[in-house]
């Protein structure tokens, strides 16, 4: 086998020499080699020497059970801290100014609290990609250097870490009357996020990074054909599009210095509630997705983008609708302009819903994704099981109708309503986004395999099973 004397592996002339095995034949040199049999065994002894202080080290190391443990304790005590210290703060501050103040907070702070929410779920969705064979790296055509799930989690802990000690911060600072210091925070915090997001250099998963960037930017200037992850990008970003106005809203009192004041309370002001840049930045996701759609259009040719551009039209009434109403006279927004966004509110969440069973899902077989290579128990639990389509498409249905609400600026006083709203839009997309890939998959696998069903189109693991030879 070593191009030598075939020695039995308990022999003591089979030695190791680093990883590799090392083969002595001293039966015919035995007399001549006496000198270096000697000189043997004092390598044998630093060689056991260093396993027996390789062994230990190991032992001396702690399980990555207990560390993860450990890791879960410090979270959660750090996460009793914030509350506390941010709970004792706002109870301190007089109940007249306390509302007045958290929806401040939350203006500045819910945007990339709701960035991180979608950062966990991005990471959740490669999770179960991974476990059931799809190759999204293959579908988003992404580099080798991709981020796994694991990074991505380890990327929104990060975010969930920072973003949360920074509003205690903001809000202690606050009710201490340190005015400055807590109008610093969101700025910091912001300036932070841009400079991770831009920085030039090969450190914090630069290609990652860059790859984002390149892709926004496509979206913003669809010059080119449209790709899988340029579309896909995009209808994310119209589920965000809360997050896009309330960072509006944001950079624009920190630039005119209104953070922690009360020279925003007036609506009518730069920054204020009746700002006619709320409804313009709003319905950019939206006039994207759309140029995007008249872009494939271009260059297929294919009538279904037409009818997909129509579909992100219908927000745009929705949005600006709803935006009069602090630009009419009251009995005018009443008796006209109020049915009219009703009107145009069902009619975008009925063709949303529409298109999104009927054209970006495959329900022939959309829970071939939950089928895990492994046996596990999420798989157990979803595949093949019809509560799972009767869950999909009715959250599916109720939470397209709720999404106008948040689209409404004239709706949007409640802090907290519109949080949870907007939060649970980001888990709708969540759900969308596992069939979404997976039908894209499917139609891959299918361009491959033409004359077979999609159930019956092997995944990686079984090629990779037949294409191994066993025979040695």
């Amino acid at each position: 086998m070593f191009g030598g004397v075939a020695v039995p592996a308990n022999s003591t002339h089979l030695r190791k020499s680093g990883s590799r095995p090392v083969v002595y034949d001293l039966d015919e040199h035995e007399g001549e080699n006496g000198s270096e049999e000697g000189l043997l065994h004092p390598v044998e002894a630093d060689d056991s020497k260093g396993s027996v202080t390789a062994v230990g080290a190991a032992s001396m190391m702690p399980s990555p059970a207990l560390l993860w443990r450990f890791k879960v304790l410090l979270f959660l005590i750090w996460g009793f801290i914030c509350g506390k210290i941010g709970w004792d703060s706002v109870m301190i501050m007089s109940a007249d100014k306390r509302d007045l103040f958290l929806y401040e907070a939350f203006l500045y702070f819910n945007p990339l609290l709701l960035a991180t929410l979608m950062v966990w779920l991005w990471g959740i969705n490669l999770w179960f990609f991974a476990q059931g064979g799809v190759n999204y790296p293959k579908i988003f055509d992404l580099d080798q250097n991709h981020l796994t799930h694991r990074e991505i989690w380890k990327c929104a802990t990060w975010m969930t870490i920072i973003v949360p000690t920074s509003m205690t911060a903001y809000i202690y600072l606050y009710s201490q009357g340190e005015v400055s210091y807590a109008a610093s925070q969101p700025v910091l915090l912001y300036a932070a996020a841009i400079m991770v997001l831009i920085f030039p250099f090969d450190i914090f998963y630069f290609s990652s990074r860059y790859f984002f960037l390149r892709t926004l930017g496509r979206i913003v200037f669809p010059f080119q054909a449209i790709s899988f992850a340029d579309f896909f990008l995009a209808d994310i970003l119209t589920s965000m599009a809360k997050v896009f106005s309330d960072l509006e809203r944001s950079v624009c009192r920190m630039v005119h210095q209104q953070v922690a004041t009360i020279a925003w309370l007036e609506a009518d002001s730069v920054c204020g509630s009746h700002s006619v840049a709320i409804p313009l930045v709003l319905v950019l996701p939206y006039l994207f997705r759309l140029n995007q759609c008249l872009r494939q259009y271009k260059d297929t040719g294919e009538k279904t983008s037409l009818l997909n551009a129509l579909k992100y039209s219908t927000a745009v009434p929705v949005i600006f609708l709803s935006a009069l109403k602090y630009h009419v006279f009251p009995e005018r927004w009443t008796n006209f302009y109020r049915p009219l966004w009703l009107l145009s509110g069902v009619l975008n969440s009925s063709y949303s819903f529409y298109w999104d069973v009927n054209r970006d899902w495959d329900l022939s077989g959309f829970t071939r994704i939950f089928k895990f290579n492994k046996p596990h128990l999420f798989s157990h639990m979803l595949h093949g099981r019809r509560w799972v389509y009767f869950w999909v498409i009715g959250s599916n249905l109720i939470l397209r109708c709720t999404w106008t609400y948040k689209l409404s600026a004239h709706l949007r006083h409640n802090y907290l309503t519109v949080f949870i709203i907007a939060a649970l839009e980001i888990f709708r997309r969540f759900q969308w986004i596992f069939f979404r890939v997976e039908n894209e998959w499917n139609k891959m696998n299918s361009k491959s395999h033409p004359y077979l069903s999609p159930k019956e189109i092997p995944n990686d693991e079984e090629k990779l099973l037949h294409s191994i030879n066993y025979s040695v």
